[in-house]
């Protein structure tokens, strides 16, 4: 590990949005509501500010990109987090290559939904992230990333 990353508590916490979550707002908001990302990512920084950490926002449409930025966060990597908060959206049912740049990268991760993924279409039941989470919040709107991070810090502190 690096000088700059010996104390977990200096990294900042890294908020990960998968595909589509750049048109909250406007996207089926009888689903995901009016808040748009810009309103997500505001409240992952006050939240963060409120237990202590600062709070690194990423949204990305494309998987790779995603990876990229989960490789990233790793202690060696050029962007290294404390743990991270990740709404992986529709990749959530579908890949095995984001979960599997999650658990390589050894960091506390804490899965979000802003719907509650279990009341909607069957496919969507199946998370291959949630298996590997600390934590998963799913149904609590924007406020699951309030708990997110608050959870996260939490974790971090024991």
């Amino acid at each position: 590990m690096t000088e700059h990353t010996s104390d977990k508590a200096q990294l900042p916490l890294l908020v990960i949005n998968g595909p589509n979550l750049n048109m909250l707002g406007t996207r089926n908001p009888e689903v995901y509501g009016r808040q748009t990302l810009t309103d997500v990512e505001q409240l992952c920084r006050e939240t963060g500010s409120e237990v202590g950490y600062s709070v690194d926002c990423f949204q990305a449409n494309s998987e790779g990109a995603i990876i990229d930025r989960i490789h990233a966060a790793h202690h060696t990597g050029d962007a290294p987090a404390a743990a991270i908060v990740i709404n992986p959206g529709a990749y959530s049912h579908t890949s095995v290559a984001i979960r599997d740049a999650l658990e390589a990268v050894e960091l506390p991760v804490f899965e979000v939904h802003i719907s509650n993924i279990h009341a909607r279409e069957e496919f969507r039941h199946h998370s291959f992230v949630s298996a590997i989470a600390t934590a998963v919040i799913a149904g609590a709107g924007i406020n699951g990333y309030r708990y997110a991070v608050e959870q996260a810090a939490a974790v971090l502190a024991n």
